[in-house]
């Protein structure tokens, strides 16, 4: 989840919504990768969630031992929130809290694969030197394999405690999404007004095959589930005001424009004010702007009350001043690297980005919607106009190798001469059909036995 905005000074103007979208367009040279993702801690021993407090009794595993071992040992600077240590900061990278105690890196914007790679291998083996310390371990799937609601405790946020009461009010799968799942995302550049249009299109109607190739999440409750990606299907009717495939953004006239309209008819949560979050739920950021919000009668906002409010709105893929790719599953150390791997190498290069659009150009809405719910439940088998998601993800990945072929970003000192072997887990995955759910299947009816608490001994980082 987004950390709370500061600063950007009064909207006195309605154009200045779809001018702080504009003001992210950078040339080529300066875009950059940013990549998220969040993995589930749990208590070893027990395999219960992490809780944020450290327990009196038993091992110190909790989640605030957790961020204090990060800060002590390894230089990261301390976000609290009325007095409670909610995340972490360094070099331009964040540690942040999911509401369940999900732990999340947010990367900092990076040139290239092999520096976000790096970046993600240290965080990762900085969690696991702490983790290993305190009696804790962190697994990377879609959604928590056993866990119930009940069992879940709530971080110390002011924003989760106001989308919780939200979440439960429309139904039982927004409170799912927020404290039993977890995904990787990449946060990307564009060039201009027709550049973010054609990332965006390209993003939400190939955003199924990243679904696919992610799918991590077949077990929830303990049970099988139906689904090769349950964090998928949670998404697929949580809230239609602000979800889904937004069939808009396919539509002639789309642009920053109409991103501010979309974002403005997404009822509110909340206005932070002096460190606290104040209730704004179902209220409109339209009559914030004419001074008539009733959570704050008399006041307008601040292009920091719209950054926030922009990080409500949970389509598949959506803008603030770039580009997020939301589809995926959390998953283990080496496919963190594949996601932002494979947007960026069908993004970042024009003739990649061209060819990937002339993939999904033609699919209708109704297509569209149908490919990211049939992705969610049979992964690599879904369909679309009788062509298999393997055989789509193939194409996917050798228009992304070329891309990434293309751009020729070396590592390794030059050794390295460019970022396609990042893809190599996922071409694995199309080789043998086989998602990580499928894998998981596998293992659950073999030599598991049916023992599902298997998974946190061999799928933990």
């Amino acid at each position: 989840m987004s950390i709370p905005q500061s600063g950007g000074g009064p909207i006195e103007r309605r154009e200045q919504l779809a001018e702080y979208l504009a003001s992210g367009c950078k040339p080529p040279e300066d875009w950059r990768i940013g990549t998220e993702h969040e993995k589930f801690g749990y208590v070893r021993g027990s395999h219960a969630p992490l809780p944020y407090e450290t327990p009196k009794d038993g091992p110190p595993a909790s989640v605030r031992a957790m961020l204090e071992g990060l800060r002590d040992r390894f230089g990261w600077d301390p976000v609290e929130e009325s007095g409670h240590l909610i995340g972490l900061t360094r070099d331009g990278a964040n540690v942040s809290l999911e509401p369940g105690g999900q732990l999340e890196l947010s990367g900092a914007p990076l040139e290239t694969l092999h520096q976000t790679c790096d970046e993600s291998n240290r965080h990762l083996a900085e969690v696991k030197e702490i983790a290993d310390e305190i009696g804790a371990g962190f697994i990377g799937l879609g959604a928590a394999p056993e866990w119930r609601h009940d069992e879940m405790p709530m971080m110390p946020k002011g924003r989760y405690r106001l989308m919780t009461g939200y979440m439960q009010s429309i139904g039982p799968w927004g409170t799912q999404m927020m404290y039993r799942t977890c995904t990787i995302q990449v946060n990307l550049d564009f060039g201009s007004e027709a550049d973010m249009v054609q990332k965006l299109r390209v993003g939400l109607a190939l955003q199924p095959v990243a679904t696919a190739l992610f799918a991590n999440s077949p077990f929830f409750e303990g049970k099988i589930n139906g689904q090769k990606s349950w964090r998928s299907r949670i998404w697929q009717d949580l809230d239609d005001q602000r979800t889904g495939m937004l069939p808009f953004v396919f539509e002639d006239g789309m642009g920053f424009e109409r991103w501010a309209d979309y974002a403005l008819d997404v009822p509110m949560y909340f206005v932070y004010r002096d460190g606290k979050y104040i209730d704004a739920l179902g209220q409109s950021f339209r009559d914030f702007i004419d001074g008539k919000l009733p959570a704050l009668p008399g006041e307008t906002p601040t292009l920091s009350d719209w950054a926030d409010h922009l990080t409500t709105a949970f389509p598949e893929a959506r803008i603030k001043k770039f580009i997020e790719m939301r589809g995926a599953d959390g998953g283990p150390w080496r496919r963190i690297c594949a996601l932002p791997a494979l947007w960026v190498g069908l993004m970042y290069d024009q003739g990649a980005l061209d060819a990937a659009w002339d993939l999904a150009k033609d699919w209708t809405a109704e297509e569209r919607e149908a490919l990211r719910r049939d992705a969610a439940r049979r992964g690599l088998e879904a369909e679309i106009r009788g062509r298999s998601m393997r055989d789509l993800a193939g194409e996917a990945l050798d228009i992304a190798q070329a891309g990434l072929k293309a751009r020729a970003r070396a590592g390794a000192g030059g050794l390295i001469p460019d970022e396609t072997h990042f893809l190599d887990a996922l071409r694995e995955t199309v080789d043998s059909g086989q998602t990580p759910a499928d894998e998981l299947l596998a293992r659950y009816h073999g030599d598991w036995n049916g023992d599902l608490s298997k998974v946190y001994g061999e799928y933990s980082y």
